[in-house]
């Protein structure tokens, strides 16, 4: 089963429609009256959506009805944003009319328009009644409370007894393998497995002397096998699916630690045991009725039962659909908390129980938790299916991702694109949707189940090749992909993408690394050929693809907001690159032979993000990007003294955060460059370098260097300041520290012994 999230690209539709640079464009080619043709029907379709989407579950006519309008909603979008690209390349041009023809434009809106009255008029066989509708959505409240609580990681509840039963499993009778033994751990999904293998997660820390398990299960094996040897240890493999007794011998090979070393197994299938020697198990049964109330009230009431509570009767017909899973009383707890009587027995009544999905029942209670969610959250999960099972997410990469999708505006309010994904993100998090990793806590996780669900949600417009070039049996729908995926493995053969060539609609390219050290086997004629047909891309990913070369043809991806060169082998980033008026987000990190940006740059009015972080032979920074004033990233700055990039280029950048690393300030030579760089009002900035160079000549003059560090005061509340060869002071003669200004900041020189100033620091009092 299939949900489409149609309502919210209907939300980003009538956005788009009723910008104004877009009514301004078709207003000068005449063809306003069909721009307002298609943003009236496509109001109402938006109507018919609120009563088609309850009743898709059990209706197969529903469900083709919405994936055909979730495929047009694709295509309008993608008219609409060339017709926005088109106004923006006017502007920067100065052109009052494009060379676009208007009857181009007027016959694709025709086209959407007939197609969008079509798919109007089928409405009638779904029985819906339009007007009925439209007042049931007046008086409704769609808004939610935020949810913004952590996880609690307080004690599980109703595992006393199994806790203490793989203890003694673990610790009890030494003599049942001179060698090493297994214990198994074996249930449902959703049984709470992986919680319980957790709390032994930490003896393995105990055992091994490090603070954190490997990120993979690969990785792990590896630094086993270094250090095992002879040594007594704890071994812990979460969620095993192998029923090959061959691979799991391969697998014991390099476990061979001293007499009372363990391995810890959780499995769903009873099977996996059994291709173990030496094993111990333990079946992790379904929680008891009174155990599964005391879940649901901590999730729902934030109480520890529902004793002398009017919700009593409900709750134990809802534990009863649960199945005594942890997980499943957990989702539906974060649904039903600050409902009513009413709303408690709708979902109880709701015809998801009767989904049949073979995971123990449980994957249609997380659909309910699913459906639960804000519409603008629903889009946000689902694009999380293009990653595979236990991967870490850094939640900052991800929101540049669902930006660039076009998931988030910049309407709603005064909040930035970026900061709603981040509350959108801990919303999710909120709701279970993502658990903080245990390895690492700046990184987050999904649940396998919750990713099972992603992927059953998703549909036919997102795809993830996870290893099997395009043996999947999907080659015939690769027309209708949007979002694109890929794994790197560690035997990987050479991919030349050869299918994606049907997939002219793509949206999203995106390799995903499972294994930190490999890289994507393509190389640059694959690109050449490739991306030409991909004229729809919003996302594109090359990152630790072995490419040294990227072709001029992605000047043609107007639609791109995202790129990502990073971990690459080029040496330029192409001219080209400045045509994409929409990118939002470039990245060039751990480039090692990147020496230059284009000169077009200054084009890229919509840049939010450039991080060139660990590039050493990129020395030069494109003149204009003083203009490009949406910048909030911007990890490091070349001064490069008269017609080139000065410091008070930074004036308009008011929005940047994070890290800025100033490079060559020794050029700048007029002090009130220095003052209209106005660093001291750049709040975001939590980190800071500022960096002078240590070559001397007649043209450095020490008093101008003075005042020019004196101008450029830092933001009060840095929380980083990294200063160069600040082991040399030591070795260094004459006065190192001196107070300008009053007390607020101390500026510390390099004086060398020719009396010349080398380096500075500054740092706000109290740092």
């Amino acid at each position: 089963m299939a949900e489409i999230v149609v309502s919210s690209a209907i939300t980003v539709l009538l956005e788009k429609l009723l910008s104004g640079d877009l009514i301004k464009l078709t207003r000068s080619e005449g063809i306003e009256s069909r721009l307002e043709k298609l943003k009236t029907k496509w109001t109402y379709i938006e109507a018919v959506l609120a009563d088609a989407s309850e009743r898709h579950i059990t209706q197969e006519a529903v469900k083709v009805w919405l994936l055909d309008l979730h495929r047009l909603a694709y295509d309008i979008e993608d008219v609409l944003d060339d017709m926005a690209t088109e106004s923006l390349r006017r502007k920067l041009n100065n052109e009052s009319r494009g060379s676009t023809s208007t009857g181009k434009m007027r016959s694709t809106l025709d086209e959407i328009t007939e197609k969008l009255n079509g798919l109007y008029e089928n409405k009638n066989m779904l029985g819906v009644d339009i007007n009925t509708i439209l007042a049931l959505r007046s008086n409704r409240n769609f808004e939610r409370l935020e949810e913004t609580s952590l996880l609690d990681e307080s004690p599980v509840v109703g595992r006393e007894k199994d806790e203490a039963a793989v203890l003694e499993k673990l610790l009890g009778d030494e003599s049942f393998n001179p060698n090493v033994s297994v214990v198994c751990i074996v249930g449902f999904g959703g049984v709470g497995k992986t919680t319980l293998a957790r709390l032994f997660k930490a003896i393995y820390q105990a055992v091994s002397g490090e603070d954190n398990t490997p990120a993979s299960k690969n990785r792990l094996q590896e630094v086993l096998k270094e250090y095992l040897s002879n040594k007594r240890f704890l071994l812990v493999l979460d969620d095993v699916w192998n029923e090959d007794h061959q691979k799991w011998k391969d697998l014991e090979k390099p476990l061979k630690g001293a007499p009372g070393s363990k391995i810890v197994v959780t499995t769903r299938k009873m099977k996996v045991a059994s291709t173990m020697d030496n094993v111990k198990c333990h079946n992790l049964e379904i929680l008891s009725d009174e155990d599964s109330l005391s879940w649901l009230a901590k999730s729902a009431i934030n109480e520890h039962n529902f004793d002398n509570h009017p919700l009593l009767s409900l709750a134990q017909d809802i534990i009863m659909k649960c199945k005594g899973l942890p997980l499943a009383l957990i989702a539906i707890g974060r649904v039903l908390k600050g409902k009513g009587n009413d709303e408690w027995d709708k979902l109880l009544k709701s015809e998801i129980w009767s989904s049949d999905d073979g995971e123990g029942d449980i994957l249609p209670v997380l659909k309910l938790s699913y459906y639960d969610l804000p519409l603008h959250l629903k889009k946000l999960f689902v694009y999380c299916c293009l990653f595979p099972k236990d991967y870490l997410f850094n939640k900052n990469e991800l929101e540049l991702l669902w930006m660039a999708e076009g998931f988030m505006s910049e309407s709603k309010g005064t909040k930035t694109m970026e900061s709603l994904g981040h509350q959108y993100f801990e919303d999710l998090l909120s709701r279970s949707f993502f658990q903080h990793s245990t390895e690492n806590k700046s990184e987050y996780i999904m649940h396998d189940l919750m990713h099972d669900l992603a992927i059953s949600v998703a549909g036919e417009f997102f795809f993830m090749l996870d290893g099997k070039i395009f043996e999947n049996g999907r080659d015939e729908a690769f027309d209708k992909i949007r979002h694109f995926s890929f794994l790197n493995q560690p035997d990987e053969e050479f991919i030349n993408f050869k299918e994606l060539h049907k997939s002219r609609r793509l949206r999203t390219f995106l390799p995903v690394s499972v294994n930190l050290w490999s890289r994507f086997k393509t190389s640059d004629h694959v690109l050449v050929k490739l991306l030409p047909r991909l004229q729809l891309l919003r996302v594109l990913s090359l990152t630790r693809c072995s490419i040294q070369k990227v072709p001029q043809s992605i000047g043609g991806l107007k639609h791109l907001r995202y790129l990502n060169f990073s971990r690459t082998d080029i040496k330029k980033v192409p001219e080209q690159v400045g045509e994409l008026y929409n990118l939002q987000t470039l990245l060039v990190c751990d480039c090692s032979v990147l020496f230059d940006l284009p000169v077009s740059f200054a084009k890229l009015i919509n840049l939010r993000h450039l991080d060139m972080s660990r590039t050493p032979m990129l020395t030069k920074t494109p003149l204009g990007i003083g203009g490009l004033t949406s910048l909030q990233t911007l990890t490091k700055v070349f001064i490069q003294g008269a017609n080139s990039v000065k410091v008070s280029d930074l004036e308009g950048l008011v929005n940047l955060d994070g890290h800025l690393s100033i490079r060559g300030l020794e050029k700048v030579t007029d002090v009130q460059h220095a003052m209209d760089a106005n660093l001291e009002g750049k709040k975001g900035l939590v980190s800071l370098d500022m960096e002078w160079g240590d070559k001397f000549d007649d043209s450095r003059n020490l008093q101008t260097e003075y005042e020019v560090i004196e101008r450029l005061r830092p933001p009060k509340y840095l929380e980083v300041y990294n200063m160069p060869s600040l082991e040399k002071w030591s070795n260094c003669d004459g006065d190192k520290t001196q107070i300008l200004g009053g007390d607020s900041y101390v500026v510390r020189t390099n004086v060398t012994r020719t009396n010349k100033v080398g380096y500075y620091e500054i740092s706000s009092k109290g740092l």
